[in-house]
């Protein structure tokens, strides 16, 4: 670098000492916060000190240097001072918070040249103790000067200058050996003064930035921390945390609505185990995309976890436009995902609850709307629902009767029915279902369906489980040796370890042989957890009893669960039998599962037969074993024997009528009616 450089490097480093930096924002609004409090002092302290030395000089020096000055120097400072302090009430924009530092760069100076004018003019009038007093003055108000100005670098340097080259001239001028000793000295104060000042703003300034990286930093954590980082929407937290705040709007008013929906992708579980994750995965991202373009900039879309999802609307909106959405997004959400060479298809269950008609509290609101997105899950079509006074009644009730099955003695109010299978080839009952019963004190006869979901949404149904299966193995132990017992296990007992060995110690304690117990299971049960499940019903296949998966067809991934499963038997769900004699599609789904039975060896069971015609259509197709009301109704431990010794005259009965109609599984649905008139 060439001495010429150097110097011009120099001046610029200079320069920069002196110049406002308005490249910062918030470096600018920092300073803008610093000198709001500290300006008002110094020129406090700059009028103290002026009304001092003024009073020293009173009547030594002109009133016109010493009086009549202070009334304008009072109203400027008074009017500087109130400037300054109304900043640190009123935000300023960028533009106007450099202006006044540049404001102050330019003042500070110019009221400095003009405080040491004046104190130089009335240095000459007074003696030794008054001029000691100016000059102290001076170097006080000096010093107040470049603190308070500290945080304006340019500032402060500019009244250093001015009164470094102002009063060390002017010492230097007197020739006494005092006052240049004092200048001196000065000169010496303002040099470490000026280095300490250097180091304050270059420090103050990667202070700001440092703050400002840490709120950037924390604000990223905060956005991280409220991030679902799969999908990229908001997650559970954000999602609470904005129901809160959209609550606590909405109360202060009293008046306005919003709405918290929760939506489920139904059969989610079954694309993970079949396709594996990354196919789920994007399941998951294309369904929040789906999500957030059918929402707009007032509703807030957020993955709740797993497969899980949450709305909030932050609008005064219907109900029918509630629904209309809801039904949008279950429409969005039903149309096939495509990815990773596989299409597959999942549906959605959507529960909404309305503020405040389904509750007065954030935390009521997402109950209440779980407790909606349960009730669209479990009563088909499974059209979204909106929480309801109905839904409050159901909610009492069922707390109500929770409250009655917890303190139920289960030994003497619960009971098993018993519903026979019926081997249609050989005309004889081949086994009988347990069903549970349960008669409260309370509540008198409650429904099973009922109670069993009561049990399983608690932790009461790994007991209920226990005390049943006794029951019904107590019944199966006194039957011919020939009948088995069907026997259904809950989604729970698969999952407990604990629960299943329990069950395990009931069947070897019962005297009746594995071999002729099934346990059925539903796609449902199996579907929490496939890993677990499997291991479960292995450990009961060793124990020697059979396994029947229930209610085929009515699930997402049945097939896979054959090939994984140590399944001995497949119950077809009654939903194909009621159309069977009619739909050729539904005969069609029927004869697939028998034939795919046959080849893998398994029993095929055909739930919910009410008429011959049903049965004939059934047995042109190849199904030999079926359950319904045509042979038997659930019915008390105490009637299955007399019901055994008829069984067989009353099968043969219906099955001779059946064998005199002729096979509707050939005719066209119009015949099969006529055949069936």
């Amino acid at each position: 670098m060439t001495k010429g450089s150097r110097i011009a490097t120099s001046i610029a480093a200079l320069r920069a000492l002196f110049r406002v930096r308005t490249d910062d924002p918030d470096l600018v609004q920092a300073q803008i916060r610093a000198l709001s409090k500290q300006v008002p002092l110094l020129f406090f302290i700059g009028f103290v000190n002026t009304v001092a030395v003024a009073w020293t000089h009173y009547g030594v020096a002109p009133d016109f240097i010493t009086i009549y000055p202070l009334a304008p120097v009072a109203i400027a400072y008074a009017l500087l001072a109130w400037k300054w302090a109304r900043t640190s009430h009123r935000p300023l924009s960028h533009a106007d918070a450099c202006h006044l530092l540049k404001l102050a760069t330019t003042q500070a100076p110019l009221s400095t040249a003009l405080s040491l004018a004046w104190a130089s003019v009335l240095f000459p009038y007074g003696d030794a103790y008054a001029q000691g007093h100016v000059v102290f003055t001076v170097g006080v108000t000096l010093i107040c000067c470049i603190f308070c100005q500290m945080h304006l670098r340019p500032a402060a340097l500019g009244v250093t200058a001015v009164t470094a080259i102002g009063f060390a001239a002017f010492f230097l001028a007197t020739s006494r050996p005092v006052f240049l000793a004092i200048a001196v000295s000065m000169l010496l104060v303002l040099a470490g003064m000026v280095y300490i000042l250097i180091v304050f703003s270059r420090d103050f300034a990667s202070m700001i930035a440092f703050q400002r990286g840490l709120v950037e930093s924390q604000a990223e954590n905060a956005r991280v921390a409220n991030t679902d980082t799969l999908t990229g929407l908001p997650n559970r937290r954000k999602f609470l945390a904005t129901v809160r705040q959209v609550f606590d709007r909405a109360a202060a008013t009293g008046e306005r609505r919003f709405v918290v929906g929760v939506i489920d992708l139904d059969r989610f579980k079954g694309v993970n185990d079949i396709h594996g994750h990354e196919v789920g995965d994007r399941v998951l991202v294309d369904a929040g995309r789906r999500l957030r373009a059918l929402c707009d900039a007032d509703t807030l879309v957020a993955r709740l976890g797993s497969d899980e999802y949450g709305v909030v609307i932050d609008a005064d909106i219907g109900d029918a436009a509630v629904q209309a959405l809801g039904d949008r997004i279950r429409e969005a959400l039903e149309l096939p995902f495509a990815g990773a060479g596989v299409t597959v298809e999942v549906s959605a269950s959507i529960g909404f609850a309305i503020f405040p008609q389904a509750g007065l509290t954030a935390e009521l609101l997402f109950e209440r709307a779980n407790y909606a997105l349960a009730y669209a899950r479990e009563h088909p079509p499974g059209r979204p629902t909106i929480f309801s006074i109905e839904h409050e009644t159901e909610i009492r009730k069922l707390a109500a009767m929770e409250e009655c099955l917890r303190h139920a003695d289960l030994e003497s109010e619960l009971s098993m029915h018993f519903q026979p299978i019926v081997d249609v080839e050989r005309g004889e009952v081949v086994a009988f279902e347990a069903l549970a019963r349960w008669f409260s004190p309370t509540l008198g006869r409650v429904a099973p369906d009922v109670f069993i979901r009561i049990a399983e949404r608690s932790d009461l149904i790994n007991e209920l489980t226990r005390t049943l299966l006794r029951g019904a193995l107590a019944q199966a132990a006194t039957w011919p040796a020939h009948i088995r017992v069907s026997f259904n296990l809950s989604t729970r007992d698969l999952a407990s370890r604990e629960a299943l060995l329990g069950i395990v110690g009931i069947i070897q304690a019962s005297g009746v042989a594995p071999g002729r117990i099934d346990l059925e299971v539903t796609e449902t049960a199996l579907i929490q957890d496939l890993d677990q499940a499997s291991a479960s019903l292995r450990m009961l296949k060793a124990l020697g009893v059979g396994v029947s998966l229930d209610d085929f067809g009515t699930g997402y991934s049945s097939l896979s669960y054959l090939r994984r499963f140590p399944i001995d038997k497949i119950k077809i769900d009654r939903s194909f039998v009621k159309e069977v004699e009619t739909e050729s599609s539904c005969r069609a789904i029927v004869k697939s599962v028998i034939d795919l039975c046959r080849n893998l060896k398994l029993t095929c069971i055909v739930e919910g037969m009410e008429t011959e015609d049903q049965v004939n259509v059934l047995r042109a197709l190849g199904c030999r074993t079926m359950q319904g009301y045509l042979f038997g109704k659930p019915m008390p431990a105490s009637e299955v024997a007399g019901f055994l010794d008829a069984a067989a005259d009353r099968i043969a009965a219906t099955l001779g009528r059946i064998d005199g109609a002729p096979a509707l599984d050939e005719l066209s649905p119009v015949g099969a009616k006529q055949a069936a008139a």
